[in-house]
Order: structure tokens, then sequence, then C-alpha cells
């Protein structure tokens, strides 16, 4: 089972591509407290107010993909993977995410599906106006954050 988005941005895909593939362009959209190494082979660490997950990065194809393997975190997303395609149309570049492998559907994917959008969202408006709203500024969904 896997978590599904399509998302454009009115942004070079150069410029969305750096903020997937370097530690503060992540910071800049999806947590302020990430840290690591965003290479291939490296460790990169996310952590959020309730928890956070260590992502192994697969594969990075400048300017088209971005692929890790979650190798830390809750139980139900370790071995799971993350995936970022870009491609561009007209004026926009159009962002394909998944994040895949989920062993079965539970609560916690629903909730983990509405805040990747909303950091997907996040990440438009920072490649767009130069500020998104990562953690611990994001949208609060649920009790569970």
């Amino acid at each position: 089972m896997d978590i599904v988005h399509r998302i454009g941005a009115t942004a070079p895909i150069e410029k969305v591509y750096a903020a997937l593939t370097t530690v503060d362009g992540l910071a800049a959209w999806w947590t302020e407290d990430t840290d690591g190494d965003a290479a291939p082979g490296g460790l990169l660490r996310f952590r959020f107010p309730p928890g956070g997950f260590d992502m192994k990065v697969l594969e990075t194809e400048p300017s088209r993909r971005v692929l890790w393997e979650v190798v830390d975190g809750p139980e139900e997303w370790i071995g799971t993977r993350v995936s970022f395609d870009l491609r561009t149309e007209g004026e926009w570049t159009i962002l394909l995410f998944r994040h895949e492998g989920w062993r079965e559907q539970v609560e916690f994917m629903s909730h983990c599906s509405t805040k990747w959008a909303s950091y997907l969202l996040s990440l438009k408006k920072l490649v767009e106006t130069g500020a998104g709203e990562p953690s611990p500024n994001d949208v609060r969904i649920s009790d569970w954050h």
C-alpha cells in the first residue's frame, strides 16, 4: 500500500530538486530539525515534536528523482520508501510523490497521507515564495499533530 500525491509548482525544476536534496532545503519545508548527508548512501535525520525518522538516501538523479528508504522511526515506516519524481510541463514543475511499501492500511497511514500533503504544500510555497511552513510551524491536523 502506498501514499501517492501529485503537486505542481511554478518554480524552476532545479530549485525544487535543491529543496529535496540539501539539508537546508529540506529544513525549509519539512522540519527545521533536519541534519545528515543528502548524497546517495548518506543518512538524513528528520525530527518532529512527536518523534522522527531516519532516511537512507538510495538515489538522486539531478532534476529528475530522489529516493529514500526509512531505516529508523515508527514501526509502520521501517523499510518503506519515499520517492520524489520531477518533470517539467510548460511553466510548471510537476512532482509525483510516493511513500510506498506500507504493510497494511492503518489509521496512522491516513494521518501520514494528510501530513505529507500539508508538507508538499509547504514545499510548493517554499519554491514559489521563498518561505515554507516546516515543523514546528506546520499545520496541526489532529491530536497526533
